[in-house]
C-alpha cells in the first residue's frame, strides 16, 4: 500500500491535536442548531444503544439522499438474513429524522463520529462491524484507516465522484490513492466516476460500474388516506410541483408559474424547498412579491384562491410527486448538481430540470435519450414546458418512458445485495 506523507500528517494530527478542534466544532454546530443535543455523544463515538448479537453490516451515508438510496437494499438484506443487524450512520439531523421514520426492524441509526481517532476508536470498539460500506464519496481518513487497521472488510457502494471532488482530491493524490487502496471493491454509479476514481488511484481490478442504487430504490412512501384527501381538496385543478428547490431557484420557478397561469388561471404550484427550515424565508419572499399562498407546515390545505402551496415539511415528496403529472427537479438551476430524478420517474411524473445536473449526469442523459426528461434553461422555457405537458397524453408519454428507464435499472440493488452477502460470508469465515 502506497505511503502518503499528507495522510501520515493528518493521522498524527487526528490522534493528538484533533480532539480540541472536534469539541469546538461540536459546540459551534450545536449552537447553530446543526446537532441534536440529546445525541451529541454519538459524534464523540459514544453509542446510545447496545450492539446487537450476531453479524452486523455498517453503512455510512453522508446525508438524506444517500441514506434513502440504501433503504431497499437494507430491506432485502434483512429479508434474506433475519439474523443480520444493520447500522446506518449519517452526519445530519435531517437524515437522522428520515432514518428514524423509515428504517426497517433490524436496522438502526447512529450519528457518525467526527474524524478524530479517539472518537473513531470508541465507535469501532463498540459496534465491531463485520463489513463496513461507504456510500457515494465521503471519505474521512481516520475513519477509513482505523476501520481498515482492524481487518474489517470495506466496500465502496453507489460510489460517485464529481469533477469538483476529483479536482479537490488531485492535490492530495497520494492520500487519495492510499485511502482508496484500502477498499476491496468500489461499485460505481457511472463511467465518469470510474475514470475519476481510477485517476485518483483506485486499482482498476477493484472497480465495477454497476449503475446507481437509486434506480432500484422503492418508490417514495405515501399515506394513501392523506393522498385521497389531498386529491379531493385539489379537485380538477391542474397541478405541477417544483421539488427540492434551493435559494435563487424559487423566484425563477414562481416567475415561470406566473407565465404559465396566463393560459391556465387555475394552475396550482406545489413548491417544495429542499430544506424545510427555509420555509419562513421562502414564505417571506412570496409575501413580499405579492403571492397568495397556503402553507403545509401551518396545517393549511391548497385553496382555490391561492395559486401556490408551500410544502415546507420533511418526508412528503412521495405525496407531492403522486399529485403532480409534471415535476421540476431543483438543485439544477443553481450550480448544486441536481437531485435524484428517479423519485418522480418512479411515480409517474414527467421530469423537467435545469442545466446543473452533474450529480446525476449519467442518469439524466439516459432519461433524456429516452425522452423522459427535458432541460429547461429559463423561467420562460419552464412555463412553456409545463403548459405543454399539462395535456395528460403528453405527460403520460414522458412519465412512461421514465418508468421504463427506472425499471431497466432495478437489478442494481440485487447485484449489490449479492456482493455484500458474499463479502459478509467471507468475513465470518
Amino acid at each position: 500500500m502506497e505511503r502518503s506523507l499528507a495522510l501520515a500528517l493528518y493521522l498524527a494530527w487526528s490522534g493528538r491535536g484533533a480532539l480540541g478542534f472536534a469539541e469546538g466544532k461540536l459546540t459551534q454546530r450545536a449552537g447553530a442548531g446543526k446537532e441534536d443535543p440529546a445525541r451529541l455523544d454519538e459524534r464523540r463515538g459514544i453509542a446510545s444503544r447496545p450492539r446487537p448479537q450476531g453479524p452486523l453490516i455498517w453503512f455510512h451515508a453522508a446525508s438524506v439522499g444517500e441514506s434513502i438510496a440504501l433503504l431497499e437494499l437494507i430491506r432485502l438484506l434483512l429479508e434474506e438474513r433475519p439474523e443480520l443487524s444493520i447500522l446506518v450512520t449519517t452526519g445530519t439531523m435531517t437524515s437522522a429524522a428520515v432514518m428514524a421514520d423509515r428504517l426497517p426492524e433490524g436496522a438502526m441509526h447512529q450519528y457518525v463520529p467526527l474524524d478524530a481517532r479517539a472518537f473513531v476508536a470508541r465507535f469501532l470498539d463498540h459496534w465491531r462491524p463485520d463489513v463496513a460500506v461507504w456510500t457515494e464519496s465521503e471519505l474521512w481518513p481516520a475513519l477509513i484507516c482505523e476501520t481498515h487497521a482492524r481487518g474489517i472488510a470495506m466496500l465502496l457502494l453507489n460510489a460517485r465522484m464529481s469533477k469538483a471532488s476529483h479536482d479537490r482530491w488531485r492535490f492530495l493524490r497520494g492520500m487519495a490513492r492510499s485511502l482508496l487502496a484500502r477498499f476491496r471493491l468500489a461499485m460505481v454509479q457511472d463511467d465518469l466516476s470510474a475514470i475519476y476514481l481510477r485517476r485518483l488511484g483506485m486499482p482498476m481490478d477493484r472497480l465495477m460500474v454497476t449503475g446507481t442504487l437509486k434506480e432500484g430504490a422503492a418508490a417514495l412512501p405515501v399515506d394513501n388516506r392523506l393522498l385521497d384527501a389531498m386529491r379531493a381538496v385539489i379537485g380538477n385543478r391542474p397541478v405541477w410541483v417544483a421539488a427540492s428547490t434551493h435559494p435563487g431557484e424559487e423566484r425563477k420557478v414562481l416567475e415561470a408559474h406566473r407565465i404559465a397561469m396566463r393560459t391556465n388561471p387555475r394552475l396550482l404550484l406545489i413548491l417544495v424547498p429542499r430544506h424545510p427550515a427555509r420555509g419562513d424565508e421562502v414564505a417571506l419572499m412570496m409575501a413580499d412579491d405579492g403571492w397568495a399562498f397556503t402553507r403545509r407546515s401551518a396545517g393549511e390545505n391548497p385553496e382555490a384562491e391561492a395559486p401556490v402551496y408551500l410544502a415546507d415539511t420533511m418526508g412528503e415528496l412521495g405525496l407531492w410527486y403522486r399529485l403532480a403529472s409534471v415535476s421540476f427537479v431543483g438543485g439544477s438551476w443553481e450550480p448544486i448538481g441536481g437531485h435524484n430524478p428517479f423519485e418522480p420517474a418512479a411515480l409517474g411524473s414527467a421530469i423537467l430540470h435545469g442545466p446543473y445536473v452533474t450529480n446525476f449526469v449519467d442518469i439524466y442523459q439516459r432519461l433524456t435519450d429516452a425522452r423522459a426528461a427535458r432541460l429547461v434553461s429559463s423561467p420562460q422555457a419552464l412555463a412553456e414546458a409545463v403548459d405543454e405537458l399539462l395535456a395528460p397524453d403528453r405527460a403520460a408519454i414522458m412519465a412512461h418512458a421514465a418508468w421504463e428507464v427506472v425499471s431497466a435499472g432495478a437489478d442494481v440493488t440485487d447485484r449489490a445485495k449479492a456482493i455484500l452477502l458474499e463479502t459478509l460470508d467471507g468475513a465470518l469465515g
